[in-house]
């Protein structure tokens, strides 16, 4: 009995030794599932033309595509209406006029972070007063030669309907490329919001200066 008594203290001292080793153990054993330890990574959408026909050659049809229609877990207010797709042609933009935003009687917080969006995404072009002028163009001293668009302040911009504003952030337009990876669909209509916000306001204001009698 002493001798266990002696033998186990010993035993648990050897162990805390092995453990000391100063020896780093670089391999981690055997995995039971490698595939779902190492996973192959891959950019969406990365692979190039000639990528996928190296795959089509081995009978692995492959596009990293959404089928079309379907939506993305998580995503709101889908946008049916298609870019269009050949140069000039303008139908689908024109059919995003009768698109009206789902988001209405935006509380001050949520009016807030869309502000805050705007700022992030597009301030930079269209400026914090929306006038056209952020520091890209930055009254034509910016690397930006041409004025982006006047969101308050220009009658084509503030009469523009908010669907067809959805349709410009969403597939592009002009100079201006797509913000749909940068802002998912409750954003995108949270921005516009903002904008018409912007715009309603100054629209009051010029209606106050022509009811006083002083110019706009």
């Amino acid at each position: 009995m002493q001798i266990q008594k002696k033998l186990i203290p010993f035993c648990l001292s050897l162990a805390l030794l092995a453990s000391c080793s100063s020896d780093v153990r670089r391999d981690t054993g055997r995995i039971y599932m490698p595939d779902m330890t190492y996973s192959r990574a891959y950019e969406t959408y990365a692979l190039t033309p000639e990528e996928k026909e190296i795959l089509l050659k081995k009978g692995i049809h492959f596009s990293n595509i959404p089928v079309k229609g379907t939506l993305k877990r998580g995503a709101l207010f889908p946008f049916d209406i298609p870019m269009d797709s050949v140069a000039g042609d303008t139908t689908n933009y024109v059919a995003s006029k009768q698109v009206k935003n789902p988001l209405t009687g935006l509380d001050e917080i949520t009016m807030t972070e869309a502000k805050r969006l705007y700022l992030v995404n597009c301030g930079i072009c269209h400026g914090t007063k929306l006038d056209g002028n952020g520091p890209l163009y930055k009254g034509g001293d910016g690397p930006f030669p041409a004025k982006p668009a006047t969101l308050v302040g220009d009658v084509k911009y503030e009469a523009m309907p908010e669907g067809q504003m959805y349709y410009s952030v969403t597939y592009g337009k002009n100079k201006m490329g797509s913000y749909a990876s940068q802002l998912d669909t409750r954003q995108r209509w949270m921005v516009i919001a903002y904008i018409k916000s912007k715009q309603a306001g100054s629209k009051q204001v010029a209606a106050v200066s022509d009811s006083t009698g002083n110019k706009k």
